[in-house]
């Protein structure tokens, strides 16, 4: 090969790798609002991909009850995958202290061609049952979409 190719040669490959799309990594540390105006802020990951945090519902939760609350989870690798699956758990705090609540959120983080980030979560709330003939109503099931807060 002549110069001038192994020139050429190296010359296009420079320019591929400076064109390549960078994979853009989901992350879930910061803070983040939800389509119902509740507020989550999420610690920086430790080295096992877990995280705590606190959660904060909005006046579209409709529960007035509900204080500032603390949150632990995890996510996945983004070494593995880019966006990840995650899951987190909120224990409330009430302003009621005889009421016990807990939520769980299993989710995946997605990134947008433009950067964006969002959250899509399915989550279970569960409440205290006084007995077990009232054990059905206990779990409420559905739906957040989380967008970063910037």
């Amino acid at each position: 090969m002549g110069r001038s190719a192994f020139f050429a040669l190296v010359l296009a490959l420079a320019l591929a790798v400076c064109v390549a799309p960078v994979e853009r990594k989901c992350l879930l540390s910061g803070s983040w609002r939800s389509d119902t105006s509740c507020r989550m802020v999420v610690s920086t990951l430790d080295k096992d991909n877990r995280f705590s945090g606190f959660y904060l519902p909005g006046p579209a939760a409709g529960y007035s009850e509900l204080l500032t609350s603390p949150l632990e989870g995890s996510q996945q690798d983004t070494e593995l995958v880019p966006q990840p699956t995650f899951s987190f758990t909120v224990n409330w705090r009430l302003q009621d202290s005889e009421t016990a609540r807990t939520s769980v959120f299993l989710g995946q983080c997605y990134v947008d061609p433009k950067g964006e980030e969002t959250l899509h979560a399915l989550w279970l709330l569960r409440e205290a049952a006084d007995s077990p003939a009232e054990d059905w109503k206990g779990t409420r099931i559905g739906t957040s979409t989380f967008t970063r807060i910037k």
